[in-house]
């Protein structure tokens, strides 16, 4: 049977406990459907008479000596397999648990994936371990083959039970398998056809399953991606060159290189030893460029069109699987290979700790070898990056430390958002107007600075309430202050927006952009609002970095919980809310703010207290040394 090589080949791992029968089912799936090389069914036919036992289609994969003395499969083997329908590369994962980063790194290069159960042993220790890693490594593609049935007499009960279990497990994890298949791989049924001991069972084979998996996303097919490999120059030419990881370019394309956001026309695609200029090059190709503009461009940069760029961010979250001698820990500091980019990356946070021996999960500081964990990674650089999910060439990425490669992973962003230049003036032919009323005149005239008092923390912490408190106290002693906050907002200028991240970031550029409107009238502005990425929070500094105070009102989330004034953890909890600070989504804590009030243990009073000394401290002209 041979197919096109134009159609894409579907990469499928295999999974399952050790002993379930993988290595079985797979060896049978390529003799009855005709993928096995010329006589190398008579060879397993042989090998099993020989060793006096009935055929042993597991026998097909066996690559390694090791693995026929010791009966169990101890690394990933690629097998070429067809259809009728479609080409397959079938990856056979290690189901022992001594070798689970093998089953980790085929999980990780493919586009679906068969678990496989035994009838009679049921869901197993690995068995629940392995669909964990299926859940964390982002595929949703998932069958189930319930193996063995011969073992238990072909009873439907027994298919009925496990089904209730796995699908129960499944949905625990968020998945849904797209068909649960009773087979007997030893004995040919379920396979290629409808079982004729199983009459009861009215679903397709398990061909038929995998034939109706959605096809992969050929790289071609995906975004423009171009990673910087160099820059180099030839005459009066400077030629970028890379590796295009995904999608097309042609000449006179218009191009985005990130995270520089410059954009620019593509000129020529440069070729050797060729009679006619390439006019176009695809996912695969080493290319060269030149381009209608001298820009700078430098290696690590990503060329994309405009239309479709990647993510820019200097956070992200990682599933990490850690190889490192020593622990991952939070603080510690790897270098970063993203594509042709390298930077060093702080751990900010260890989210899970995923225990591989009993799949609990728990929080923690540290990873330790052979760990799988869920870690937020910062880079002292913004960062041009895909969720895996998306384009799985710039989604993953390896850690070094020092010269060792320590750990692999996989990006999601997950509770935080896309960077991109969204502060960017797009209006034209706009001119700010110059007040006559300067800053002095206004300080004096109402006897203190203008400024903003940017209050930050967790909902619950006490932010409004202190807000609305020292607003009170400051006017009485003839400040002219106002309160921007956050619900309010929501009602007026921020009523479009939703919660979801690059929402939450749009609504902190806008009050930031409020906020210095206010400040340069004069007024002392408070703002109460979660504004829980530190990236936002930098971003509305740097709109009015001479009038910026950040203050972190701070309280963990324990005690904001057990405040809950508007009832929000509890519904969060149950579900009811998406993306909810603390719980669903992250907060990151000011590192260096102004002020500090730790309102956990303090009375309103004594909080309120701290924040108007600082103010009288910054922003009143009557103190000594007040003012700026």
């Amino acid at each position: 049977m041979h197919l096109s090589s134009e159609i894409p080949a579907l990469k499928l791992v295999v999974v399952g406990h050790v002993d379930h029968g993988k290595s079985t089912l797979i060896g049978r799936l390529l003799h009855d459907t005709g993928s096995l090389p010329d006589g190398k069914a008579e060879a397993v036919i042989k090998m099993s008479e020989r060793r006096g036992m009935p055929v042993e289609w597991a026998f097909v994969l066996d690559a390694l000596q090791a693995e026929r003395d010791q009966g169990i499969t101890i690394d990933t083997t690629q097998i070429f397999f067809n259809t009728d329908k479609r080409n397959y590369v079938i990856i056979d994962a290690p189901g022992h648990k001594e070798f689970l980063k093998n089953m980790v790194s085929g999980a990780a290069l493919s586009d679906a994936a068969l678990l496989v159960i035994d009838a009679k042993e049921g869901m197993q220790e690995q068995s629940r371990r392995h669909g964990y890693i299926l859940h964390l490594l982002g595929l949703r593609q998932v069958a189930v083959v319930i193996n063995k049935m011969d073992l238990v007499d072909y009873r439907e009960e027994r298919y009925q039970e496990l089904t209730g279990e796995i699908r129960k497990y499944l949905s625990e994890l968020g998945l849904e398998a797209a068909a649960i298949v009773p087979v007997s791989a030893r004995e040919g049924q379920g396979l290629t056809m409808r079982p004729d001991r199983m009459p009861w069972y009215e679903g397709r084979d398990l061909v038929e399953v995998l034939d109706n998996f959605s096809p992969p996303v050929l790289p071609t097919d995906r975004p423009l991606r171009l990673p910087v490999q160099d820059v180099y120059k030839f005459d009066d030419r400077r030629i970028i060159a890379g590796r295009i990881e995904s999608g097309r370019i042609h000449t006179g394309d218009r191009i985005l290189i990130s995270p520089s956001n410059k954009t620019v026309t593509v000129r020529s695609i440069e070729t050797w030893n060729t009679k006619r200029p390439a006019v176009g090059a695809s996912a695969g190709q080493s290319v060269g460029i030149t381009l209608s503009e001298q820009l700078f461009i430098e290696r690590g940069q990503v060329i994309s069109h405009e239309a479709n760029p990647p993510i820019e961010s200097n956070v992200f979250r990682a599933r990490i699987f850690w190889l490192g001698k020593t622990p991952l820990e939070v603080g510690k500091r790897y270098k970063l290979k993203l594509a042709t980019n390298e930077q060093t990356v702080e751990v900010q946070s260890i989210e899970t700790v995923i225990d591989v021996e009993n799949l609990t999960s728990s929080t923690g500081d540290k990873l330790e070898r052979n760990g799988i964990g869920e870690v937020t990674l910062r880079a002292r650089a913004m960062l041009a990056l895909d969720e895996f999910a998306e384009n799985p060439k710039t989604g993953r990425f390896v850690l070094v430390d020092e010269y060792d490669t320590v750990g692999g992973g996989i990006i999601y962003m997950e509770g935080y958002p896309d960077q991109r230049a969204r502060g960017d003036v797009r209006s034209t032919n706009i001119t700010a107007v110059e007040h006559r009323v300067t800053p002095e005149l206004r300080a004096r005239a109402n006897g203190h600075e203008g400024g903003i008092l940017w209050l930050t923390g967790l909902s619950g912490a006490g932010k409004s309430t202190l807000a609305i408190e020292a607003e009170q106290q400051l006017f009485a002693k003839g400040y002219q202050v106002y309160v921007l906050d956050g619900d309010n907002i929501r009602f007026g200028l921020s009523s479009d927006l939703g919660f979801a991240p690059e929402d939450r970031a749009e609504n902190i550029r806008r009050v930031g952009e409020v906020a210095k409107l206010f400040a340069s009238a004069g007024v002392l502005v408070l703002t109460a609002f979660i504004s829980p990425y530190r990236a936002d929070r930098d971003r509305a500094r740097s709109i009015a970095p001479d009038l910026f105070h950040e203050v972190y009102v701070a309280a963990d989330v324990a005690t904001c919980e057990g405040r809950d004034p508007k009832g929000l953890y509890k519904k969060a909890r149950s579900g009811e809310i998406k993306d909810f600070t603390g719980v669903s989504a992250p907060y990151e804590e000011p590192v260096t703010p102004e002020l500090t009030v730790d309102t956990s243990d303090k009375t309103v009073n004594e909080s309120v207290a701290e924040l108007l000394a600082y103010v009288d401290e910054n922003f009143s002209l009557t103190r000594n040394g007040g003012g700026r």
